[in-house]
C-alpha cells in the first residue's frame, strides 16, 4: 500500500528513531508498504519518518541508476550491488570512511528541491533485514550517498542540515515555502 510521504514542516521528521526490539507483523507491513511507497515516489531510499513512523527502519534500492554507480562489498570481496537490492536495513549502525565528496541530492521530503551536500565516499553498514537477519556491507558511490542520507533521517537530521550555508540559501524561498504549506496543512486536521 501507497503511503502518504510526510513533507519538510512535520514534527515526526525531526524525531530520532525508537530501535526495532522486535520484527512483527506490523513492521513487516511496514516494510512493504515504505516499498511500495518509494517506488510509487520515484525514489531509491525512504526512512521510517517519512511515512510518519519513528523507528530505525529505511529500505533502499539503487538498482537502474546507471548515472551515479554504486560499489558494494561483503566480506572483503566486491559484489553487483543490484544482485543485493532491495534492502531493508532495521537499527542500522553506520561507519563512514574515506574522503568527503560533495554531490547533489534530492528528497521524497522535500519535493523539487535538489542541493550539494558533502558526505563520506564510503561506509560500513551494519544492520538487520526484515526477515532478521543480520546484514553487513561496505558501500561506495551513489549507495553509500544513499544509506548516509537515510540514517540521517532516522536521527532526525534532514539533508538541507547538510548543506552549505551558500548552498542552503539558495533553496531557502522553496524550503520556508513548503514548511508554510506543511505546517498549514497540518493546522487543518
Amino acid at each position: 500500500m501507497v503511503l502518504p510521504v510526510v513533507h519538510y514542516g512535520d514534527p515526526v521528521l525531526r524525531k530520532k528513531g525508537a530501535r526495532i526490539e522486535q520484527i512483527t507483523p506490523e513492521i513487516r507491513r511496514l516494510v512493504s508498504d515504505m516499498f511500495d511507497t518509494m517506488y510509487d515516489s520515484r525514489g531509491i531510499g525512504l526512512a521510517a519518518q517519512q511515512v510518519a513512523h519513528a523507528v530505525q527502519l529505511t529500505v533502499i534500492d539503487v538498482r537502474g541508476m546507471k548515472d551515479r554507480p554504486s560499489t558494494m562489498q561483503i566480506d572483503g570481496t566486491e559484489v553487483d550491488p543490484e544482485a543485493h537490492m532491495p534492502l531493508s536495513l532495521l537499527n542500522p549502525v553506520v561507519t563512514p570512511s574515506g574522503k568527503q565528496i560533495a554531490g547533489a541530492e534530492g528528497c521524497l521530503s522535500f519535493p523539487e528541491i535538489f542541493g550539494d551536500v558533502v558526505r563520506s565516499e564510503r561506509v560500513q553498514v551494519e544492520a538487520t533485514n526484515v526477515d532478521g537477519k543480520p546484514v553487513k556491507f561496505i558501500a561506495g558511490g551513489l549507495l553509500a550517498r544513499c544509506v548516509q542520507h537515510e540514517v540521517d533521517h532516522l536521527n532526525g537530521i534532514l539533508f538541507i542540515d547538510r548543506m552549505t550555508s551558500d548552498e542552503k540559501d539558495e533553496v531557502r524561498p522553496e524550503i520556508d515555502a513548503l514548511q508554510t504549506a506543511t505546517k498549514k496543512a497540518l493546522s487543518k486536521r
